[in-house]
């Protein structure tokens, strides 16, 4: 038991640059929100369903983090800072990294049966900050999704999704590479410019074009000229 907390607060210092020791890990609510649940999931699992409502209950009250009960999670789950809500048939798999204000919510089911409503998380997967992740989809192995991008497909394995609704966008090999992306981001902004960035590149190509036609024409003009010359 203890080597496998002592793991999971390693896999968590490796994802949070601002942790400095085990023990302030353990203050996490993050951590202790996963910690209610597997207690609660157990509780569910055994059908004492009021009960584990309870430890969910208190768990959302100390942690600001809400988590269904009957929700499975894998190995070393980690979220950060909280006020994030994973409903009932949610299903998380192992080193996962879910930030703030997150929520992996259910649609309605047209036939009124419960059954599988809300998403499945593979490995490695990132969940950056402000996202909603929705309906019974897949999150493919080690995909990211960015910042407040809101989801309701199946996602591709590596892939990045961003925007609203969320697409896929590319990002450099290197990028891909990489084991853990904070917030589900690179640090350069693979997607669409700002506007203000697009306004001023418009304006540099502008400026480019009137510069080609002022030399076309003072081309024209000195080949004007030297026809007149030859004429005379």
């Amino acid at each position: 038991m203890f080597k496998r907390l002592s793991g999971y607060l390693d896999s968590v210092r490796a994802r949070d640059p601002a942790a400095r020791s085990s023990a302030e890990i353990l203050l996490y609510p993050g951590v202790w929100a996963v910690g209610f649940h597997r207690l609660a999931h157990w509780l569910f699992e055994a059908d004492l369903f009021f009960i584990a409502r309870m430890v969910n209950h208190t768990s959302r009250w100390i942690t600001a983090i809400d988590i269904h009960p009957g929700a499975k999670i894998g190995h070393n789950l980690f979220i950060d800072h909280g006020f994030t809500v994973i409903g009932e048939t949610a299903e998380i798999g192992d080193n996962v990294t879910i930030y703030q204000c997150v929520t992996l919510g259910g649609t309605n089911p047209t036939n009124g049966i419960g059954g599988k409503r809300h998403p499945t998380l593979c490995d490695n997967v990132i969940i950056g900050a402000g996202a909603q992740v929705i309906g019974p989809i897949t999150v493919g192995e080690r995909a990211r999704v960015g910042a407040n991008a809101v989801v309701t497909d199946d996602v591709a394995e590596g892939a990045t999704m961003i925007g609203l609704k969320a697409r896929s966008t590319l990002v450099p090999a290197e990028t891909w590479m990489r084991e853990f992306i904070p917030y589900g981001m690179p640090c350069d902004e693979p997607c669409e410019p700002a506007p203000s960035e697009t306004f001023e590149e418009l304006q540099s190509e502008v400026a480019k074009l009137r510069a080609e036609m002022v030399a076309l024409r003072q081309e024209r003009l000195a080949e004007t000229s030297r026809k007149s010359g030859t004429d005379s």
